[in-house]
C-alpha cells in the first residue's frame, strides 16, 4: 500500500496533520452516507456502464481506452483513497490533501493529473448563516474523481445536467471540471443574496439603536471573510485553466464557458469585497452612534446633577434662614432667672425684630449668590 504523508504514526498512535488539527470543524461527525455516491463509465457522451466497485471501474477503463470514468465519493476512508490512488496513479501529495481535508482553494498539476480544491457555500435561511463545504477533484486523461468532505455541493445535479447534454459530456474530463466549477460558482449567488439581506437588516438595527447589533456585525464579518477566502483564488485558478487550454487540448467552446464562469466569479468576489467594506463602515457608524448616545447620556446625567445641586442649594439656603429665628427663639425660651431681656418691657418686640432682621440679611446674601 502506498505511503501517504497526511497522517504520521508515532508507535501505535496516529497523529493528525497540522492543517487538519487546526480546523475546529474537523471534529464534527457528519451523518452517515455511502462512500461511493456514483460510479459510471461514459463513452461518446453516453453512460455505458455502472461498475460495482472502484476496481471494476479501473478495469473497464483498461478495456475501453476511449471511455471516461466519473467517480463520486463522499468522505471516503483513508484506505479507500490510498487504494484509489494506487489504481489511478494519483500523486501522493494530492492524495494527502484529499485525505486530510481543510485545504484552501487551489489547482495543482501532477503529470497528466490535475488536482483541484474548491470551497462550496450555501446560505442557511433558518439560522442566517453560511455553511461551507470542501470538494476535491482529480482530473485525469480519462477519469474524474470527486471527493466531498461536506454535504455541499451536491454533484448529482451536475451529473444529470452533463448526461442530458452528450455533446458537452463528449468533450471529456475537462468538460466535467467546467460543469463542477460552474455549479460551485452558481451556488454562491444565493449566499451573496442572503448576506446582502443580512447587511440591510443590520443597517436598520444600527439606526434603530439595537444594542445587540455589534455582535451580529462581528459574526457576519467573520462569515464574509471566510466566504472571501473560499472565492478569491477562483478567478486566478480559472484564468490559469484558460491560459493552458491549448496545451491540454481544451476545445474553444469549453474555453468560452470557462470565461463565463470566470466572469461570474469576478462578480462574486467584487460583491464580497464590497460587503467587507460595508460592514466596516457599519461598524464605524455604530461606534459613532454608541459614542453619541453615551455622550448624550453623560450630558443628561450632568444636567440632572447640576439641577440636583441647585435644588440642594435652595433647600440649604431656606434651612439656614429658618434656623436663625429658631436659634433666637430657643435662647429666649430658656428658663433662666438672670436674663436681663426677660424682664425688659421691649424684650419681646426686640426678639421678633432680631429674628426678622437675621432672616432678611440671610435671604439677601443667598439671593445675591443665586442660591434662591
Amino acid at each position: 500500500m502506498a505511503r501517504v504523508k497526511g497522517f504520521r504514526r508515532s508507535g501505535d498512535v496516529r497523529e493528525e496533520a497540522p492543517e487538519h488539527s487546526m480546523d475546529p470543524r474537523a471534529a464534527e461527525e457528519p451523518p452517515y452516507r455511502p462512500t461511493v455516491i456514483d460510479n459510471a463509465i461514459y463513452q461518446n457522451g453516453e453512460r455505458v456502464d455502472n461498475p460495482g466497485s472502484l476496481a471494476d471501474a479501473f478495469e473497464r477503463l483498461k478495456q475501453m481506452p476511449d471511455a471516461m470514468a466519473w467517480i463520486g465519493l463522499y468522505r471516503p476512508k483513508e484506505w479507500e483513497l490510498v487504494k484509489l490512488g494506487e489504481e489511478f496513479e494519483l500523486h501522493e501529495l494530492a492524495l494527502e490533501d484529499a485525505i486530510v481535508g481543510s485545504q484552501r482553494p487551489k489547482a495543482d498539476r501532477y503529470g497528466d493529473t490535475l488536482f483541484v480544491v474548491l470551497r462550496a457555500a450555501r446560505y442557511l435561511d433558518e439560522v442566517e448563516e453560511v455553511a461551507f463545504g470542501e470538494l476535491h477533484v482529480f482530473v485525469g486523461p480519462n477519469f474524474v474523481i470527486t471527493v466531498r468532505h461536506a454535504e455541499a455541493p451536491d454533484l448529482q445535479g451536475v451529473r444529470k445536467r452533463m448526461e442530458s447534454d452528450p455533446d458537452l459530456l463528449r468533450q471529456g474530463p475537462q468538460a466535467v471540471l467546467y460543469a463542477i466549477l460552474d455549479a460551485v460558482v452558481d451556488g454562491y449567488a444565493p449566499v451573496v443574496a442572503g448576506l446582502q439581506k443580512d447587511i440591510e437588516e443590520i443597517e436598520v438595527e444600527v439606526f434603530s439603536g439595537d444594542p445587540s447589533v455589534s455582535r451580529r456585525v462581528y459574526e457576519l464579518s467573520g462569515e464574509v471573510i471566510e466566504f472571501q477566502r473560499a472565492t478569491a483564488p477562483l478567478v486566478g485558478m480559472i484564468h490559469g485553466f484558460i491560459a493552458g487550454a491549448r496545451k491540454y487540448g481544451v476545445a474553444e467552446e469549453l474555453q468560452s464557458y470557462l470565461r463565463d464562469v470566470a466572469d461570474h466569479a469576478i462578480t462574486v468576489t467584487e460583491r464580497i469585497s464590497s460587503f467587507r467594506q460595508m460592514l466596516q463602515n457599519i461598524l464605524i457608524v455604530n461606534s459613532t452612534l454608541v459614542t453619541q448616545a453615551q455622550n448624550a447620556e453623560m450630558a443628561r446625567m450632568t444636567e440632572a446633577s447640576i439641577q440636583q445641586g441647585e435644588e440642594v442649594k435652595k433647600i440649604s439656603a431656606w434651612a439656614a434662614i429658618l434656623f436663625a429665628p429658631t436659634l433666637v427663639g430657643t435662647i429666649y425660651g430658656m428658663n433662666f432667672d438672670f436674663m436681663p431681656e426677660t424682664h425688659w418691657a421691649f424684650g419681646y418686640p426686640f426678639a421678633i425684630v432680631l429674628m426678622g432682621v437675621v432672616c432678611l440679611v440671610l435671604y439677601t446674601v443667598f439671593k445675591r449668590r443665586d442660591w434662591l
